[in-house]
This record gives structure tokens, sequence and C-alpha cells, in this order.
């Protein structure tokens, strides 16, 4: 059997303007969804689905916990946690 996973994510849109973060069990998935305005009204509202960050987990309420904090972090910070992970920003998807 293979162990769990757990993904905390953030998508944003072309302009880089706005951020989507939450938890999945299925990273590739979930991000195929949000390309095909499948993955949330939000993201599908606000044309959100650009790959730009993401955490590896295997406890879901770690996850959890992560995703919460990334949340509450002032946009400033967020930027900082994307630029010190993907500097040039580009769609992580393809590389999953």
């Amino acid at each position: 059997m293979r162990p769990q996973q757990y993904f905390i994510y953030i998508l944003t849109n072309y302009t880089n303007k706005v951020f989507y973060v939450v938890v999945t069990n299925n990273l590739k998935l979930r991000v195929y969804l949000h390309k095909q305005n499948r993955g949330s009204v939000f993201t599908s509202k606000y044309n959100v689905n650009k790959l730009i960050y993401y955490e590896l987990f295997r406890d879901i309420d770690l996850a959890i916990l992560r995703e919460k904090s990334i949340k509450n972090l002032k946009r400033a910070k967020k930027i900082d946690l994307i630029n010190n992970f993907n500097p040039k920003w580009v769609d992580l998807y393809n590389g999953l």
C-alpha cells in the first residue's frame, strides 16, 4: 500500500495578482481540474490556474495547519515564500 500524500499548493492567475491556497491529496488532478475551470467557483471566476508553489506532507493534520498558516500570511510574506521556491513564478504543473 502506498503511503498517503497531502499537498498544500498556491495557484495564481496570469497577472499573478490573485492567490488561492488549499490542501489536496492529488495535486496533479486538482491542478488539472483548475485548468479546466472545474476546480472551484473562485478559481474559475478569476481564472486562477497557474501552480506556483506546493509542499508535500504525510500527515493531513500538519497539511491543514500549514494551509491555515499560509492563508494567514500577509501578501508580502506569501510573495517571499513563492520567490524562494519558484523565483521565476513559472507554472509548475507540467513538472509534476
